[in-house]
């Protein structure tokens, strides 16, 4: 038997990138995968479709989660969903992936940004938990995706920076809040991972040479090298790591 057979995992953000690798390496071990988006619908059936080939079970769902009330509509849309599929509305394991960036150097900084990346990487997350907590089960699991940037100064982009300080913060409370229900709640915290989100700052091989030399491995992560790390913290092997920041950069500047 999988490892996480009979068990519901939703992961946000999960259309593409690190939440595809995410989401896909939860239903290869046996998780029934509610795959969350907020506007690539295409893409998120993607993910769907290739889970289903694979064997796996999983089907996608859409809400922003800027929005006023993105956490009403993210669970609206999460109920129809495992509802057509004739699933009861608990869970067991939530992955907050989902998230923006781009924010700038302290000059380049707008209110406008500022209150979008702190909607998306950090008041969203923190209520989908609240709202969450009455259907997680007991012995659940919550993930939430960190930056190398709360370990490495990362002036490019600060505000993004804080809003993942701010989880890090988040996650270490809710820890020891949910520790008495058997519920770990834990950080991973990629660094340059060859995604959509950087593309950008590897437009060229020697911007992307540049990037991969953070490692001690002299490359970029991929989303699977995160999703392995997401994989092993929900299972049964890892009930006894709660609260923790676990580095899933490559060893980047040691």
């Amino acid at each position: 038997m999988s490892p996480l057979t009979g068990r519901t995992a939703i992961v946000t953000g999960a259309s593409r990138g690190i939440g595809r690798g995410i989401a896909e390496r939860l239903a290869r071990d046996g998780a029934f995968v509610a795959v969350h988006y907020g506007s690539n619908g295409e893409a998120a059936r993607a993910t769907v479709e290739r889970i289903e080939e694979s064997g796996g079970r999983a089907f996608a769902f859409r809400a922003e989660l800027e929005a006023p009330d993105a956490v009403d509509t993210f669970y609206a849309a999460l109920d129809a969903g495992l509802a057509e599929h004739g699933a009861d509305h608990g869970f067991d394991i939530l992955v907050n992936n989902a998230g923006a960036s781009g924010s700038g150097r302290i000059h380049e900084l707008t209110t406008e940004v500022f209150d979008r990346l702190f909607a998306i990487n950090v008041k969203a997350p923190l209520f989908l938990i609240q709202r969450g907590l009455g259907r997680l089960r007991d012995g659940g699991r919550i993930v939430n995706v960190s930056s190398a940037a709360t370990r490495i100064a990362f002036p490019d982009s600060v505000t993004y920076a804080m809003t993942k300080g701010a989880v890090d913060t988040m996650t270490l409370a809710l820890a020891k809040e949910l520790g008495p229900r058997g519920i770990t709640v834990n950080a991973v915290a990629p660094g340059f991972v060859a995604t959509d989100m950087n593309a950008r700052r590897r437009a060229t091989p020697e911007a992307s040479a540049a990037l991969a030399a953070y490692s001690v491995f002299n490359r970029l992560g991929t989303p699977a090298d995160i999703a392995d790390i997401v994989g092993f913290l929900v299972s049964d092997d890892a009930r006894w790591i709660t609260g923790q920041y676990v580095d899933a950069t490559g060893g980047s500047a040691l």
